[in-house]
């Protein structure tokens, strides 16, 4: 065991600080405000709020401020207000550099249950606009209506916006994609959930992912999702399938995708983050064009992938290679399917082009697949002198995977999948530009010793001592040592007390108070 020796890793911010809104620059500013007792025909002040997202666009400008208030706002059919076939849509985004926030410290929740497109697929909010913010909230129950082939709904469509942050969404339990961006450039997704979507029939079930990026012109470069969390959806978790240009998935998490909650298989893909392909047919279907020339090189790195039904990570029939750094993959049907194809884009074959460092995978059906010989794979579970086991990890409880998150909206700092001091595979990989501890990256998504120590802090209870430890990862055993002699070396101390930090890094361990001892030195230990 290390002493003080915790493992997270610190969330990349690569590319985020060009990520700069020109709102925020923007001094005659104003705000506007939306609450659930709101009227439309009000003045938008904070004492005179309008009912709807839609009325707060037609008063803001760029650089204004859309405050949503706190409750449940319950849509319907008259709060359609446009169709664009196939589409019916509910919240047209069409004015630039408006910030649509939840209040602080107030949740609001856009609930779709009641809405019923007959003729139409339905899409909560349509985004063609650029820079803008959309923070906060939930979109909920959104609807799919109608039974063809293929036939999808969505929360969030980006279909032209550029330049936008979509930022602590939760989108979850209804029938659409939570976020789906069809066209545009320079799009930030962090610390979004979605969750617990599910199509309607074959074709919907099949077409219903947590996030889907797939900009369909070279030039639509810089979309990013990082932080964000994807589960039980009935297709995938992640998807860029015929995406034109380089999408990058940063420090993101999928589990349980291509089930449904009670784990019977919903019948769509099933995989966790789906990192490329153009429908293996020739041509880019959607469009009917020929494949992008250069075809886009996907990053995907520092990502978890646990138990879902099909692949963790897959690069789906990619023509050439992708970027696979950091991950962890754990329990699925394949941990690493790298199945690739020819540039006739009709040949399957191993994959090939693959750049691939410090990649680990344990407990799969099959760990890898579809890897061909033309791929730069070394320092990986696979091709390192290391054996992987249950005792690397410090804990493989997925319950702690839908822990809550950070105050700041970041990943919940979580014991599940963190490498155990002991392990073989701390420092095994090689350094590839990324921060690390120790004398080489860890092999996964985890790096041990980049996050603070725990906080130790004691008092006196009668004749008990009590030891409060804070900041440590949620679900992790810890352990209380002492000594009385502070230049033994920390190995040697016993242990005292054994704690187990709850889902907010916090334990508390009472130990009897030796009013016989002149002095003693206590400190916090973790596997």
């Amino acid at each position: 065991m290390a002493s003080f020796a915790l493992n997270a890793r610190l969330l990349r911010r690569r590319f985020v600080a060009v990520f700069v809104l020109l709102c925020a620059f923007r001094s005659l500013s104003a705000t506007w405000w939306v609450a659930t007792n709101g009227v439309d025909s009000n003045s938008g002040a904070s004492n005179s709020p309008f009912a709807t997202i839609m009325r707060a666009q037609t008063a803001a400008s760029f650089g204004d401020t859309v405050y949503l208030r706190g409750g449940t706002y319950f849509l319907e059919d008259s709060n359609f207000t446009v169709t664009n076939n196939p589409w019916a849509i509910v919240n047209n985004i069409t004015k630039n550099g408006i910030s649509y926030l939840a209040y602080p410290g107030e949740l609001p929740v856009f609930d779709f249950s009641q809405t019923n497109p007959t003729t139409n697929r339905e899409t909560a909010f349509l985004v063609t606009a650029s820079s803008c913010v959309f923070k906060g909230f939930d979109v909920v129950g959104v609807r799919v209506t109608i039974q063809t082939n293929h036939t999808q709904s969505e929360n969030f469509r980006i279909a032209g916006g550029n330049f936008n942050r979509f930022e602590q969404l939760r989108l979850h339990d209804g029938m659409g994609n939570g976020w789906y961006l069809t066209s545009g450039a320079s799009n930030l997704v962090i610390n979004c959930d979605a969750y617990n979507n599910r199509g309607l029939d074959s074709g919907s079930l099949g077409n219903t992912d947590g996030f889907g990026c797939h900009p369909n012109k070279t030039n639509q470069t810089g979309n990013i999702l990082m932080g964000c969390r994807s589960w039980f959806n009935s297709d995938d978790g992640y998807d860029c399938i015929r995406s034109y240009a380089a999408v990058t998935f940063s420090n993101c998490w999928a589990f349980y995708n291509g089930y449904f909650t009670n784990f019977a298989s919903s019948t769509g893909d099933g995989n966790g983050v789906k990192g490329g392909g153009y429908g293996l047919n020739g041509t880019n279907a959607s469009s009917g064009t020929p494949l992008p020339v250069p075809v886009p090189r996907h990053l995907i790195e520092f990502c978890l992938a646990v138990h879902n039904r099909a692949n963790g990570i897959y690069a789906n029939h990619h023509v050439g290679g992708c970027d696979w750094f950091s991950n962890t993959s754990y329990r699925n049907g394949t941990d690493y399917n790298m199945q690739g194809a020819l540039d006739d884009n009709l040949t399957d074959v191993p994959g090939y082009g693959h750049v691939m460092k410090n990649n680990l995978g344990f407990n799969g059906r099959t760990e890898v697949s579809e890897l061909g010989t033309s791929n730069d794979v070394t320092f990986n579970f696979f091709s390192l002198p290391v054996t992987v086991t249950s005792n690397d990890f410090v804990s493989l409880d997925e319950s702690l995977l839908t822990a809550p998150r950070q105050a700041d909206g970041s990943l919940p700092y979580i014991a599940f999948a963190q490498l155990a001091g002991s392990s073989d595979l701390v420092d095994a990989g090689t350094n590839i530009g990324f921060a690390y501890a120790g004398a080489a990256p860890d092999l996964g998504a985890f790096e041990r010793g980049l996050h603070a120590p725990p906080l130790l802090a004691m008092t006196l209870a009668g004749t008990n001592l009590v030891f409060n430890v804070s900041g440590g990862w949620a679900g992790g055993t810890n352990y209380l040592i002492s000594s009385t002699n502070v230049a033994l070396p920390v190995g040697q101390w016993p242990i005292i007390g054994t704690g187990m930090f709850d889902l907010t890094g916090n334990c508390s361990i009472t130990n009897n108070f030796d009013g016989g001892v002149a002095q003693s030195f206590y400190q916090i230990s973790v596997p």
